[in-house]
């Protein structure tokens, strides 16, 4: 049976592929309706939008905790980053299982047990008193909960409800994650300044239950359930029964896509972009401004200010994914990026300057442009358990960001800076740029698409 592919998202080339001998050929799915008016695609990932925005109350705060606990408690930063490592390592360990969970359960069901896990671990913060019992409900519960609503949650919608446009939804749906810490980071930094770091906790379960109802009435798990075909399908695609043994198949897809050197490049490339992201800039950047005497409320501003342009940045990454090679984006974005790591300790200071502003712009444009062509890599190579393999991808990535998370607050409690956590990211940017490039280009035979005008 031929299989054809006309240009899209993944910018596959036309491949043939005959049935396996003695096998049957599938006839083609009946043609879905043409939807009149915006495809309802469009609307599900509005809401999943607005979710992942919301949702992106909790990812703001731990960078915000470390001082106010410190003082409050008098535990070291090595301790709290502790916490922050097991949130940060469980939201990429929970991902791979929580993508596979979505086609077992739904995406309805998890993203709300999901959401209601992160309220419980927050709230739960405001009575601690010791630090173990912060690692149990920020590390523990806010970790399972998050990874439950990570990027393997925009990959999936994008792969259930999109053939065409992919690259430039992907990078919508990952815009969505800045555009909550522009909302939420300022808000939380000023209820942590005036008000102590508890309201701020309770603003963060208080929004997590509030997205609740949003995502049960407004989002729908497959196109089928409203007798659509996906945005850019040509033909109508049945929605698939429940995948049963939804831990088993992704352990499996770890085991098949581990035996690929691609996989371990993505995964090492990407465990950098954490490390240089989420486990440095996100817990660790606050505090370093604040050592060089910055107000808190300031540093916790240029880092909304980075959400503003990591918009910008994300949702221009998917639309060059849809047109340009994605490993080439990848070693141009972790170079570039590595170099703006290996000026900042030049630029810290007391107050804002325009050399500290270009740094954000640039930065800012650069801080999760990686993820929609590491989303295309895992499709392109591994097809439709391409969202299972990113999420094992972005397990990596965490991993990578607990690390630094950990050792920059060992770091600093050892040298008194952070000098030397800056020049060795920047160092090992350049190194998952270089990685990226070995990525080979893998067209995969696809179902037949339309391409949507």
């Amino acid at each position: 049976m031929a299989l054809a592919r006309l240009p899209d998202t993944d910018r596959v080339t036309q491949t043939s592929q005959a049935p396996a001998p003695g096998a049957e050929a599938v006839p083609a799915g009946p043609r879905a309706p043409r939807p009149l008016g915006v495809h309802r695609a469009w609307a599900v990932a509005a809401v999943t939008f607005v979710t992942i925005v919301g949702a992106a109350a909790f990812a703001s705060l731990p960078g915000l905790l470390i001082d106010p606990l410190h003082t409050e408690f008098g535990w070291s930063r090595g301790t709290i980053g502790l916490a922050v490592s097991v949130n940060l390592a469980l939201y990429g360990l929970t991902s791979p299982f929580a993508a596979a969970m979505m086609d077992r359960f739904g995406i309805r069901r998890v993203v709300c047990c999901a959401l209601l896990t992160i309220a419980l671990g927050s709230g739960l913060t405001v009575f601690m008193t010791q630090s173990w019992q912060l690692v149990l409900c920020w590390g523990v519960l806010v970790g399972l909960g998050s990874g439950s609503m990570a990027l393997a949650f925009a990959a999936t919608v994008t792969n259930r409800w999109f053939v065409a446009r992919r690259g430039l939804v992907t990078g919508i749906l990952t815009a969505g994650g800045a555009a909550g810490q522009l909302v939420f980071l300022p808000l939380l930094s000023w209820i942590t300044e005036h008000h102590g770091w508890r309201p701020a906790a309770t603003t963060v379960a208080l929004t997590a239950v509030a997205v609740v109802p949003l995502a049960w009435f407004l989002l729908r798990d497959h196109p089928a359930d409203v007798g659509l075909a996906a945005y850019g399908a040509a033909e109508f695609t049945p929605k698939p029964p429940p995948v049963t043994g939804a831990a088993a198949r992704a352990l499996r897809t770890l085991r098949d896509a581990s035996r690929t050197g691609t996989f371990w490049l993505l995964a090492a490339s990407f465990a950098i972009c954490g490390a240089s992201t989420n486990g440095l800039v996100k817990t660790h950047f606050v505090p370093a401004a604040h050592d060089h005497g910055m107000p808190v409320t300031t540093a916790a501003s240029l880092l909304a200010v980075i959400g503003l342009f990591d918009i910008a940045g994300t949702v221009a990454s998917g639309w060059f994914t849809d047109r340009l090679s994605p490993r080439r984006l990848l070693a141009i974005y972790y170079g570039l990026r590595g170099l703006s790591l290996m000026f900042l300790p030049m630029l810290l200071a007391d107050s804002i300057h325009p050399p500290m502003v270009l740094f954000i712009v640039f930065y800012g444009l650069d801080w999760v442009a990686t993820v929609p062509p590491t989303i295309a890599l895992c499709r392109e190579h591994y097809g439709e358990n391409g969202a299972i393999v990113f999420g094992w991808v972005l397990a990596a990535h965490q991993i990578g960001a607990a690390l630094v998370a950990y050792l920059g607050g060992v770091a600093r409690d050892a040298l008194g800076s952070y000098d030397v956590v800056w020049y060795s990211s920047g160092a090992l940017c350049a190194i998952a740029a270089l990685m990226s490039l070995v990525i080979r280009h893998r067209p995969v035979a696809v179902p037949p698409v339309a391409v949507a005008v």
